[in-house]
């Protein structure tokens, strides 16, 4: 599927460096997409384009806009976005 703007996706967390906090997973929306331009690029692959999210935590918004654009991943893995699961 293609990242667009104010799709719902999850995002899950770095956790602290020590582990008292471990990775959980967070409701994000997709604030931007930029393509990639490599020569792998594929229009329908989630990896082709760097997307900045809002994501949303209990006790607060935090927005993460990397120049590289946050890592799709298609498991929950530490800070990544993935797609929500559908039931």
């Amino acid at each position: 599927m293609k990242p667009t703007v104010n799709r719902s996706v999850i995002y899950t967390s770095l956790g602290s460096a020590d582990g008292k906090y471990p990775p959980e997973q967070q409701a994000a929306i997709i604030t931007r997409v930029m393509p990639i331009g490599s020569i792998t690029f594929r229009i329908d692959d989630p990896c082709s384009y760097a997307v900045s999210l809002a994501v949303i935590y209990p006790t607060g918004m935090f927005f993460l806009d990397p120049p590289e654009g946050v890592p799709f991943s298609e498991e929950f893995t530490r800070g990544c976005w993935s797609w929500a699961p559908r039931v």
